[in-house]
């Protein structure tokens, strides 16, 4: 049972990181146009990620990393892209298994889009933080753009991605893609700590972006005195 898998929102400011992993046996079976996400617009991504979500051959599995958990000092984003790698791998792999026709012991491998400098290490370390026995993990650097299975994880990622900020802002207003380098984003959070004397609940507060934020209200207002 071969899968892919990759992630979104490792590097914003806002919201929280996602993984998926799409299985199926045969990759052929995938719909036409999969490739890396950042390589179609929304409109075909949820397109195309509600039909790998509709085919009862592929199994999905999402994982979601909050940015509590990002905040964390105890870890760091490579350590939590591994557990959301592994998280999604697990979910994918349960849900393959209630497919009609599959069955457990399934030989179980794989491909993750590195989120690591080193591949190797980065697929031996998900490896090792999957529960699945007999799983054979490898990790390529832009394995969204060369493998068809990735690349569908890359859609489903993006799309859940996407989503998590539009319920943001549909709650909160405008907030940007939640990356640092868009001036939004920025705006945002500028208005919210100038207004609250706070950050947003969905703030990753260990960002730069955000303690940056956060000093600058606080030069301006004592400015003002």
């Amino acid at each position: 049972m071969p899968f892919g898998v990759d992630e979104a929102g490792k590097g914003p400011a806002l919201g929280s990181m996602f993984a998926a992993a799409v299985s199926l046996e045969d990759a052929g079976d995938l719909p036409d146009g999969i490739r890396d996400s950042k390589r179609l617009s929304p409109e075909r991504r949820e397109e195309l990620a509600a039909i790998l979500r509709d085919d009862d051959r592929i199994a999905v599995g999402v994982a979601e990393i909050t940015p509590a958990r990002i905040d964390d000092p105890e870890t760091d984003m490579n350590s939590l892209a591994v557990t959301a790698h592994a998280e999604a791998i697990e979910r994918a792999v349960g849900n393959f298994e209630r497919l009609e026709g599959s069955g457990e012991g399934d030989p179980i491998s794989g491909l993750c889009d590195a989120c690591d400098t080193d591949a190797d290490r980065f697929a031996r370390r998900v490896s090792e933080a999957c529960s699945l026995e007999a799983l054979a993990v490898e990790a390529r650097h832009g394995a969204d753009d060369d493998s068809p299975l990735v690349g569908a994880a890359s859609i489903i990622a993006k799309v859940e991605r996407d989503a998590h900020i539009a319920a943001l802002a549909d709650e909160y207003g405008a907030i940007g893609s939640g990356y640092p380098g868009d001036s939004t984003t920025r705006e945002f959070l500028l208005s919210y700590v100038d207004a609250h004397g706070e950050l947003p609940p969905f703030a990753r507060e260990s960002w730069s972006t955000c303690e940056d934020a956060l000093a600058e209200v606080e030069q301006t207002g004592l400015e003002q005195f």
